[in-house]
């Protein structure tokens, strides 16, 4: 049922599991800013630390110590990673190897919302691997996310609704700093996308997949370093 309704692009209460399920590709290419990044701040932006005391497991399964609070569908085809939830007062954000990104209450085991992180011509096939890898980050209003699906999505908190999603899959964690967001993505790019919209300020060609790093508008990725306002690699 859950595969049907992504591909219906449908908002409504999925049958098995309760919560409004949302669909969130309307198109499926990246756009441009035509625009350059005004400025970069000195260090990116680091979500604030709090005691988050849920675990998931491979079956994605939430638990809070022996307490299950979520049990979703279990997946053959998926990657070893080691997902964390994240947690923003009382709620409990997590990614699935199903390529759901789902909002839980953890009092009272209430599901607010899922979201498909995923392009819906990915379960087309029978064999797509869908895991939400990258770290997810709540910032403000919206949750950010990144799977395997090819999607990386900015998310409302409160509704589950997509502010964006463009066409990235990704399997590390990303750089936000200031207007911009930075992206590893899987076809070996480097995406360097603009918050309000999701639109590319560029992209450039990187030697391997690792996990960015940033400071002073420079991002680094392995021994690669490139200038984060126009995304030239430095030497």
């Amino acid at each position: 049922m859950i595969a049907l309704c992504a591909l219906a692009a449908c908002d409504k209460h999925d049958p098995i599991l309760p919560g409004v399920r949302t669909s969130i590709f309307d198109t499926s290419s990246i756009t441009s800013a035509n625009s350059q990044i005004a400025a970069l701040p000195d260090t990116a932006y680091e979500m604030p630390t709090t005691d988050c005391p849920y675990r998931q497991d491979s079956s994605n399964t939430i638990w809070h110590g022996e307490r299950k609070i979520f049990a979703g569908f279990p997946t053959n085809n998926s990657v070893k990673n080691d997902a964390t939830p994240v947690c923003s007062g009382k709620f409990v954000y997590a990614g699935l190897t199903t390529g759901e990104l789902v909002k839980v209450n953890g009092t009272n085991r209430q599901i607010i919302w899922m979201a498909d992180i995923y392009r819906p011509s990915n379960m087309t096939g029978g064999a797509s691997v869908l895991d939400i890898v990258a770290p997810i980050v709540i910032k403000g209003d919206y949750v950010y996310a990144g799977g395997l699906g090819e999607a990386f999505c900015k998310i409302n908190a409160t509704s589950g609704m997509k502010k964006w999603c463009v066409e990235i899959g990704t399997a590390k964690p990303f750089i936000i700093a200031g207007d911009a967001i930075f992206v590893v993505g899987v076809d070996n790019k480097l995406y360097a996308l603009r918050d309000n919209d999701g639109a590319a300020y560029w992209s450039a060609k990187i030697e391997k997949q690792k996990s960015p790093k940033y400071e002073n508008g420079v991002i680094s990725i392995g021994k690669e370093k490139f200038d984060g306002l126009t995304g030239k690699k430095l030497k």
